[in-house]
């Protein structure tokens, strides 16, 4: 008996120095879990990671569903229908769904869900030369949030002279990649009044295909790209928000 009271306590012992010096690498992973969770809570708080729903429609859907529920328990399914038919419609128009990103370090995705109304070359001042430009009728149950077209770094149109961004005074969001190639997405066509409401800030990386603003209806959408670019999509091409290629940047 006494022998087996050593070897447990040996046993013990031994348990106790392994736990003891596995304690710094659990302190570790658990710090490492921890911050990956606060990224990923950030970025749901900025609208950059949803869980299917845009943050924007969020409390619209509660308050519709505690309406839903509310009139089956005080009132009848001819009351809750209407509220039903309001849910299906508000998570149609709040669905912002994963996309795949292709693989194009170069390429240029769609930054909306909609088809594709023009192909020209437009003179704005702000690039040297003609740019490519693409314009697309937004679907307004597509994603809700817009992406962006291209990886790089969010710059401000206001820190440039005035008669170089004279058109873009409506909102734009403008992309500088690491290659130096500027990409410039516009929207129009603010249904109630909403113009969209961006969810990145100056100087912040964005990647190709991530989200970059909440459209909050908006009917257009233009891509302008720089003149050595090339356009991959004509009209009436029905594109993807993220996934879809419209456009490469062109380098030797």
């Amino acid at each position: 008996m006494s022998r087996l009271f050593r070897k447990s306590r040996i046993l013990e012992h031994k348990v106790g120095e392994l736990l003891l010096n596995a304690q710094p690498v659990l302190t570790v992973c658990r710090k490492h879990e921890m911050v990956a969770a606060f990224e990923r809570w950030r970025e749901l708080l900025e609208g950059r990671r949803n869980p299917f729903i845009a943050r924007e429609g969020i409390p619209f859907l509660l308050a519709a569903v505690a309406g839903f529920v509310a009139a089956l328990r005080y009132h009848d399914w001819t009351v809750a229908l209407p509220i039903g038919l309001l849910i299906v419609a508000l998570w149609l128009l709040f669905r912002d769904p994963r996309r795949r990103i292709p693989p194009a370090p170069l390429g240029v995705v769609s930054p909306v869900d909609g088809t594709v109304v023009s192909v020209d070359r437009v003179s704005t001042g702000f690039f040297d030369g003609e740019a490519h430009r693409v314009r697309i009728d937004i679907d307004a149950f597509g994603t809700y949030t817009a992406r962006s077209p291209v990886e790089g770094k969010i710059m401000d149109l206001n820190s440039l002279d005035a008669s170089r961004v004279a058109d873009y005074e409506t909102h734009a969001l403008w992309v500088q990649t690491d290659e130096g190639d500027d990409v410039v997405l516009q929207f129009s066509g603010y249904r109630l009044g909403l113009a969209p409401k961006a969810i990145v800030r100056y100087g912040e990386r964005i990647g190709q295909g991530k989200r970059c603003a909440f459209l909050r209806l908006a009917r257009s959408a233009e891509v302008h790209l720089p003149p050595t670019s090339s356009v991959l999509v004509e009209p009436g091409a029905v594109v993807r928000a993220g996934s879809d290629l419209i456009g490469k940047l062109l380098h030797s």
